[in-house]
C-alpha cells in the first residue's frame, strides 16, 4: 500500500501541481480546499503526511496544526507559507510542523521534503517499536501455576478471535496486562490500544471523552474532538470497570457492538469504526444484569469471551518467580545492580496474603 498524502489549500493550480507530482511519485493523494474539509476527512481516514498552508480562509493553517496534532501525533505536517511569513513558519515548526515550504513552490524540493518526512515517520515509530520490545519484555504473565498456564491458554484464545473479551479479577490481578496481551498477540497489535478508566471519569464527560463532539455541541464545544473510540480506529478500547457505566452509554456501546458506528456529541453523522473492546469488571456481570444494572443484550455482546484471573494467594507457587523477574526489572529500569532476597524472605511472601494482589507485590519489591 501507497503513503497516503493529504494536502489542504486553497489555491486550485497548487493543489492540482501538488497531486500530479506527488502522484507520480507513486502516492496516494487527496486534496481539498480548506483546513474545515481537511479537518473532517481526517475523522474517517487516516494520512501519513500533510501538506496544509498557513493562510486559509476560514480556519487557518495554525490553529488546524494545532487541532490535529491534539488527535495524530505521527502524522508528519509539512506547512506551505507565502514569502515573507517565515516568521510564522517557524511558530508552525514549534507547534509540531516537521517543515515549511516556501512560495513559489520548487516540486523538486516539495518530493524531497515529502520523502524526508516519510523517513522521519519511519523512524518514530521505530524508536516507539523499540521501546515497546523492552516494555513488553517486561509485559508478560510469570509463573508455573496450574492457574497461569490456563490463563495463557485463555488469552491465546481471545487474541485469535475478533469478540469482545471481559475480563474479570479483583484489583491488583493484572487486567490490563492480559488486556494488553491479547491485543499485542492480536492481528491488531501494530494499531492502537486505547485504555480509559470509566470509573475515574464522571459521567457528564465519559460520554464526550469515549464519543467525541462536534463544535457548537455544547458552550464550551469551540472545536471538533475525537472520542478514545475513534482514535482507537482499526485497534483496541480498553474499557475499564465498565460495570460502573450508566444506562445511555450502555446504549451507545451497545449501537457500537451491533452497527459498528459512533456518533459523536451534537452529530447527525454517524462514522464508521472498527475497533475491538475489551472491557474489565471486579464484579461479575451477571449480577448487575440480575439487579437491572447492566442491560442485558450489552452483557450478551461484551462476554463473548470471559476470562478470569485468579487473586495472588490462589497461586502462591508464582510468588518466587514473580520476585525475581520484577527485582530484574527495576534493577535494568533504574540501572543499578540487580538485588537479590533470601530464601527467609521470599517465604515470607509466600505466607503473606497480598489483598493488593501484583500490584501490590511490584510496589513492596520496587521499594526493596
Amino acid at each position: 500500500m501507497s503513503d497516503k498524502i493529504l494536502i489542504i489549500d486553497d489555491e486550485a493550480g497548487i493543489r492540482s501541481s501538488l497531486k500530479g507530482i506527488l502522484e507520480d511519485e507513486g502516492f496516494t493523494v487527496t486534496a481539498v480546499p480548506s483546513a474545515e474539509e481537511g479537518l473532517s476527512l481526517l475523522k474517517r481516514e487516516n494520512f501519513d503526511i500533510i501538506l496544509l498552508d498557513i493562510w486559509l480562509e476560514g480556519l487557518d493553517g495554525l490553529e488546524a496544526l494545532k487541532r490535529i496534532k491534539q488527535d495524530e501525533e505521527n502524522v508528519q505536517i509539512i506547512m506551505i507559507t507565502g514569502h515573507g511569513s517565515i516568521e510564522t513558519a517557524v511558530k508552525a515548526i514549534k507547534l509540531g510542523a516537521y517543515d515549511f515550504l516556501e512560495k513559489p513552490l520548487s516540486l523538486e524540493k516539495v518530493v524531497v521534503t515529502v520523502k524526508n518526512a516519510l523517513n522521519q515517520k519511519r523512524l518514530e515509530e521505530e524508536n516507539i517499536i523499540l521501546r515497546s520490545k523492552f516494555r513488553q519484555k517486561y509485559q508478560k504473565l510469570v509463573g508455573v501455576s496450574s492457574a497461569i498456564k490456563e490463563l495463557k491458554k485463555k488469552i491465546a484464545q481471545a487474541a485469535s478471535t475478533k469478540a469482545s473479551v471481559v475480563i474479570y479479577g479483583e484489583s491488583g490481578t493484572g487486567k490490563e496486562l492480559v488486556a494488553r496481551l491479547i491485543h499485542q498477540q492480536s492481528n491488531r497489535k501494530n494499531k492502537k490500544f486505547i485504555h480509559i478508566n470509566l470509573a475515574a471519569i464522571p459521567e457528564h464527560l465519559l460520554h464526550r471523552e469515549l464519543f467525541g463532539y462536534v463544535k457548537g455541541a455544547f458552550p464550551e464545544a469551540t472545536t471538533d474532538k475525537k472520542g478514545k473510540i475513534l482514535l482507537a480506529n482499526g485497534g483496541t478500547i480498553f474499557l475499564d470497570e465498565i460495570s460502573e457505566i450508566d444506562a445511555p452509554l450502555q446504549l451507545k456501546l451497545l449501537q457500537l457492538l451491533e452497527e459498528g458506528t459512533i456518533e459523536p456529541e451534537g452529530s447527525l453523522e454517524s462514522i464508521p469504526v472498527d475497533v475491538r473492546i475489551i472491557a474489565t469488571s471486579q464484579i461479575n456481570l451477571t449480577t448487575q444484569v440480575a439487579a437491572k444494572k447492566f442491560r442485558e443484550d450489552l452483557f450478551f455482546k461484551l462476554n463473548v469471551l470471559p476470562i478470569v484471573i485468579p487473586p495472588l494467594r490462589e497461586r502462591k507457587e508464582d510468588i518466587p518467580l514473580l520476585i525475581d523477574y520484577y527485582l530484574d526489572y527495576f534493577s535494568l529500569e533504574l540501572g543499578k545492580k540487580k538485588k537479590t532476597m533470601t530464601p527467609a524472605a521470599k517465604e515470607a511472601f509466600m505466607n503473606y496474603s497480598w489483598p493488593g494482589n501484583i500490584s501490590e507485590l511490584i510496589n513492596v519489591i520496587e521499594r526493596f
